[in-house]
């Protein structure tokens, strides 16, 4: 059976040249025209992602090649897209841009891989006929892409948009769908990006956004070129195969301001393999519920180390849990908040001390990128000689000097880690460091989750 999916990818040239603007206020400007957009995000990025999740008003999905099969990622696309009017994709990095020479992993394979009609933001700041040579290269730079038009951004004014639209017409066959001025970025940011719709109302700002989409953009051609995508062929299978289990274990998972890093498929893995979910925070002082097993996601504890470090009562519980066997996953933001010091501009804060270890925030990257990595040790999450991929983002860096002493999960093959190659503390049944996970890339993990939390609360029965 064979299915009609309304679809387009935006891609750039490169980072910054605005395609997560023009991603945000195409999804918002259809989404206000009544327009149900299911927004997708290629690669790993939790902020972006969120971002779309708002404009659309529905929930964002990461699409990687490097994580996932191609079955995986035309399953994932397919369940997600029904119900929709249009599926939107944003790229990352340059279209053609992978992990080598030939562009594995790109957005453009992505495309190739979803029969995905591409729309190529450009920067023009300070350029006019090269556009078109630009856009010539691309549309035949690698075949099987269908290049379906082009935004022009950051235009300077009527003369610049004239000669960028005589040169198109000229030397191109590729539309352009529309023209952006230059204008200052409305959604503030930080440095990891964006900064986090969980701290402010971003509501008005995607507004914003789609007014000048609504402007300068030709909505309609763009939405043309998304539903003249091809037949999307046969219809793959469900994301979870199998029926979901019965509920066995209640698992809380920290989601606030400070911590709310999590790819939703991972959260509904764990749903899928038995858990009822119970979403708890570290801010607002509230005692959190009986629970058999503890998830701390990524996010920004350092915006909030002093907040943090101030509620002792909810960080004193979490050793607690820690040190009585409770099975705890924790990924870099929440790794950090599991160690005894959490330093920033000079200052050092106190968080939970499951492990004798200080991050220290700095200036610059200090992880970027994919990792991949051997289990050497087996925990409750993943068994010795598993295979691990995931990726990490983090501007800390662990600088004690008794990391070496403590036990570690993963031998680094790509990738930072924690210290010396290693990332994965480990004590007792509690599992931390920087490596993020995808659960469709780690069979098994949420699984091993909810049967670690289902025997503990057999055992305390």
């Amino acid at each position: 059976m064979s299915d009609s999916i309304p679809r387009i990818l935006l891609a750039g040239l490169s980072g910054g040249t605005g395609k997560t603007i023009v991603s945000l206020a195409c999804a918002r400007a259809f989404t206000r025209r009544g327009r149900v957009v299911a927004p997708f995000k290629k690669g790993p990025d939790y902020i972006d992602a969120q971002w779309l999740a708002l404009a659309a008003g529905r929930t964002c999905s990461n699409l990687d090649p490097f994580f996932h099969s191609r079955e995986i990622i035309r399953s994932l696309f397919f369940h997600r897209s029904l119900g929709a009017d249009v599926s939107l994709i944003e790229g990352n990095r340059g279209l053609f841009d992978g992990m080598d020479e030939r562009g594995s992993c790109s957005s453009a394979e992505l495309a190739r891989m979803l029969d995905c009609p591409v729309v190529l933001a450009i920067d023009c700041t300070k350029m006019t006929r090269t556009v078109a040579a630009i856009v010539q290269g691309c549309a035949g730079f690698e075949p099987g892409l269908n290049l379906a038009g082009v935004i022009l951004n950051r235009t300077a004014g009527e003369r610049h948009r004239d000669v960028l639209r005589r040169s198109m017409e000229t030397y191109c066959d590729v539309p352009v769908l529309g023209m952006l001025p230059k204008m200052k970025n409305p959604i503030p940011e930080r440095h990891m990006g964006l900064m986090s719709d969980q701290e402010y109302d971003g509501s008005a700002h995607l507004d914003r956004l789609a007014d000048a989409a609504a402007e300068w953009l030709d909505l309609d051609a763009i939405l043309k070129a998304a539903h003249a995508a091809p037949d999307f062929g046969p219809r793959p299978g469900p994301v979870f195969p199998g029926p979901p289990a019965e509920k066995s274990a209640r698992i809380g998972y920290v989601h606030d301001a400070a911590l709310w890093f999590y790819y939703p498929e991972n959260l509904e893995a764990l749903e899928h393999a038995g858990a009822e979910l119970v979403r708890l925070s570290l801010l607002d002082g509230e005692p959190w519920p009986e629970i058999d097993g503890l998830y701390l996601g990524g996010g920004f504890p350092e915006v909030f180390a002093e907040k943090i470090a101030a509620n002792r009562p909810a960080l004193r519980y979490l050793r607690s849990l820690a040190e009585s066997g409770m099975p705890v996953y924790a990924e870099c933001g929440g790794f950090m908040v599991l160690c005894d010091l959490l330093e920033i501009n000079g200052e050092s804060h106190r968080m939970a001390g499951v492990f004798p270890l200080t991050t220290s925030f700095c200036p610059r990257p200090q992880g970027l990128g994919y990792t991949e990595a051997e289990v050497v040790e087996d925990s409750v999450f993943f068994p010795r000689g598993e295979r691990v991929l995931g990726h990490e983002f983090h501007y800390s860096m662990c600088v004690s000097d008794g990391a070496a002493d403590l036990r570690h999960g993963l031998r680094m093959i790509r990738g930072q880690g924690s210290a010396l190659g290693r990332d994965g503390f480990l004590h007792k049944n509690t599992w931390a460091g920087y490596n993020h996970i995808h659960a469709l890339a780690v069979p098994g993990w949420a699984e091993r989750f909810v049967a670690a939390a289902a025997a503990r609360r057999g055992g305390e029965r």
